[in-house]
């Protein structure tokens, strides 16, 4: 399996003093799904922001074997695209991301395609389309999850997915109809997702989802066994 990401003897501080984790080393590769585990306050939001470049650390973070900067940050954060837990942090409406994402792409691509696309996936998770033009802050935690996701799938540009608790607002039909749209987009040879760092707090959904378990600490990181049935 080809390597996406490699974390290279990564670390995080709050200040000089407070140190988040430290010597994180762990690969993700091609139909990893990475399920981060670890006590709340353990640093795992803030991974996925180190991952997503979207945060300073120490080490090294490389995407197919070159830095964010070496592929350009803007093109990078389309292939590795990080998904927040609360989309209504984010401002204006859900179209107005979508065409601020579709001018950072390294090829051209039909915005209005991608947009149709997006809005078509979530309304198979039961949002209607007129949702999209709100703002962020309009929407309630379960919509704007949902909307956050179908775009994030909807570009079509993300190799690797970084899932900050994706489902936690939604109910349970609605986090299976997600779960399962999102394990067949990793399936299918015809998108491009080729994995996922995937943090929750349910041990049935980590199981339902997961692949590989690394639970961080300060000090380290370390892979755990496939979660057993209860």
């Amino acid at each position: 399996m080809a390597k996406l990401i490699e974390v290279c003897n990564v670390a995080c501080k709050k200040d000089k003093k407070h140190v988040i984790f430290s010597q994180l080393n762990f690969d993700v590769n091609e139909r990893d799904i990475i399920v981060l585990q670890g006590k709340s306050g353990a640093g795992k939001t803030t991974l996925l922001k180190c991952i997503a470049h979207l945060n300073v650390y120490d080490g090294e973070i490389l995407y197919r074997g070159g830095t964010a900067k070496a592929h350009g940050v803007p093109v990078f954060r389309t292939r590795v695209f990080y998904v927040p837990q609360r989309p209504a942090l984010l401002p204006g409406t859900p179209r107005d991301f979508m065409a601020t994402v579709a001018s950072f792409q390294s090829r051209k691509l039909n915005s209005e395609s991608d947009l149709a696309n997006a809005m078509d996936i979530s309304k198979g998770w039961g949002v209607d389309h007129e949702l999209w033009d709100r703002n962020w802050t309009s929407l309630s935690g379960g919509e704007a999850q949902r909307i956050a996701l179908a775009a994030a799938v909807g570009l079509n540009t993300a190799e690797v997915l970084l899932l900050d608790e994706p489902t936690s607002a939604l109910d349970h039909h609605s986090t299976k109809l997600v779960e399962e749209f999102i394990l067949n987009a990793l399936r299918s040879p015809q998108n491009g997702l080729k994995a996922i760092v995937w943090i929750t707090h349910s041990e049935e959904q980590a199981r339902r989802v997961g692949t590989r378990f690394l639970r961080i600490s300060t000090s380290g990181c370390e892979e755990e066994p496939l979660m057993p049935e209860p």
